[in-house]
Order: C-alpha cells, then sequence, then structure tokens
C-alpha cells in the first residue's frame, strides 16, 4: 500500500475536497485524484463517496482511516529515530496554542528556546482550544498549549499539564463591587461574561449553577480572554478570568466557590516528540 496514496487519502478527507487536500500537500489536483484512485484499485472499491455535494467516506474508508494515519505515524516515528543519532535540536517545530497561553506563557518559553536553540525554526498557530484538538488530530501541528478538559478523548497524551487558578471579578464601577458578602445568588442577577458554551471554563462555571438550582446569564460569549477582561472593566457583567490576568481595573469577588481549570501540552498518543518538541516541552517544565 503506497504510502503516498494513503496521505493523499488522509489530506482530501481532513481538508474536505481534492482541492485543499492539493494545496496542503503542494500538489496539482489531478495528482491527488490519481493517487486515491490508485488506491481505491488496490482495495477494490470506492473510499471516498463523491455521490453528495460535501465529500464523505465509504465503509471501506472509514474502516481504512484510522490503520491510515497509524501507518503514518508509524513512519513518522521511524523517520524521528533514525535522525535522533546525533543528539542535535535543529529542524521545524510547529506548535498551536490557545490565545491565553499565547499572551501570558508562550513568549517566555519561546524567548528560551530561542535562546537554548537557535537552529529551531518555529511555525505558530493560534486557536481557542477547542479548535486546537480537531487541528491536532489533523496532524497540523506536533504540540498544542490548551485548556485541558473531560471531553478529551484518548488519541491525546499530555505532555506537561499545570494549575491555572481564577477568580469571579467584576469592573470597579459595577454594582457587584460593593456587596460585602457576593454570592453565585447575587451573580444570577447580572449578565455573565463567558467563553463558548462548549469551553472547559463555561463548564466549570455552568455546573456550579446547576448545583445551586441558579440561572446563569451569558453575554457575547467569545473565547479571548483578553476581550473578556475588557468587557468586563467597562461594566458589562460579571466574569471568571485567570488570577494572573487581574490587576487594578478588576474587583475580585469573594465568591464561596472556587474555580481553576488545568492547562496543558498535549501530543497525539503513539507519535514521538521531535527534539525540538521535547526541549521545548523540557523548558515548560522548568518554566512553569
Amino acid at each position: 500500500m503506497d504510502t503516498q496514496a494513503l496521505e493523499a487519502f488522509i489530506a482530501v478527507v481532513d481538508e474536505g475536497s481534492f482541492s485543499q487536500a492539493a494545496a496542503s500537500l503542494e500538489l496539482t489536483q489531478p495528482a491527488i485524484s490519481k493517487r486515491v484512485a490508485a488506491l481505491e484499485n488496490e482495495l477494490g472499491g470506492p473510499i471516498i463517496d463523491r455521490s453528495q455535494r460535501k465529500l464523505g467516506l465509504t465503509d471501506a474508508g472509514a474502516r481504512l482511516l484510522p490503520h491510515a494515519r497509524r501507518i503514518l505515524d508509524e513512519i513518522h516515528n521511524a523517520r524521528l529515530a533514525l535522525s535522533m543519532g546525533n543528539g542535535d535540536v535543529r529542524g521545524y517545530l510547529s506548535v498551536i496554542a490557545s490565545h491565553h497561553i499565547g499572551l501570558h506563557h508562550l513568549p517566555a518559553w519561546l524567548r528560551r528556546l530561542n535562546r537554548d536553540y537557535p537552529e529551531v525554526s518555529l511555525g505558530l498557530q493560534f486557536m481557542d482550544s477547542e479548535s486546537a484538538f480537531d487541528r491536532m488530530r489533523k496532524r497540523s501541528a506536533e504540540l498544542a498549549f490548551v485548556t485541558l478538559n473531560d471531553a478529551m478523548d484518548r488519541s491525546f497524551q499530555v505532555h506537561a499539564r499545570w494549575d491555572d487558578p481564577m477568580a469571579f471579578v467584576v469592573g470597579k464601577g459595577h454594582p457587584l463591587a460593593q456587596q460585602p458578602h457576593p454570592s453565585l445568588a447575587h451573580l444570577a442577577g447580572f449578565s455573565a461574561l463567558l467563553p463558548d458554551p462548549g469551553t472547559a471554563t463555561y463548564r466549570a462555571i455552568s455546573r456550579l449553577f446547576l448545583e445551586a438550582d441558579l440561572t446563569l446569564r451569558p453575554e457575547m460569549p467569545t473565547n479571548y480572554m483578553e476581550t473578556l477582561k475588557m468587557m468586563t472593566s467597562v461594566g458589562l457583567g460579571w466574569s471568571v478570568l485567570p488570577l494572573r490576568m487581574v490587576d487594578d481595573s478588576l474587583t475580585e469577588l469573594a465568591i464561596p466557590a472556587q474555580v481553576s481549570r488545568v492547562l496543558g501540552a498535549v501530543g497525539l498518543r503513539g507519535r514521538l516528540l521531535s527534539r525540538p518538541a521535547q526541549a521545548l516541552v523540557d523548558i515548560v517544565e522548568e518554566l512553569r
């Protein structure tokens, strides 16, 4: 089974079209079509369902996909094993980071990486954690720095993790800022400025309100913590932000409930880290 044909098949699945798969692999569309057709001929039937407007997988394609990914992962591992003999830390490293980690954690790590390993070239992508998990499944990066959550499936391996304690906050002029003993019941009377419902942070806060039989009033959801901080500071509602973001523009509320999330560096299980990736993980463990 030709590995280039498997690579073309996976690219079509991940990109959703032959043309975008061709662009991602820097090939022509006919070349991608030819490789997939050759694989289908070898397997004795179609693996891509072309009958619908949106490409899909046939039953055979769905069965092939996880095996195809594992085959390419093992080839990746074999190449890494053969290249690790000289001990040099060099080459290209592709990393995804959530916006918060990119602003508040990543600069110190990358400064150290660039100082200690100047022959490592870096590719950076910034996105919310949920999108990062999806991109990692498609092998779009080697490492992702994200918010870990209980919905993370077993295809991911956590290489580093740390707690990120959070605080309930309002702007200085918000009515809750003058409340001597604020509670979740007080919060329920005002708009909440929170990330999207699919995030680990939102689920943690929603769980607190459900357990207290209170209604949460989310307004203007965004996964960008700096935007939440700005909207909170001008009095548009209350929020829950990492403690390291709380400054003089905000008032921390002594709510008798603790919220914390877990941040971490994840890779794909069964896919070895390159020397540059492992060097970055080691720096994270040392500096965090």
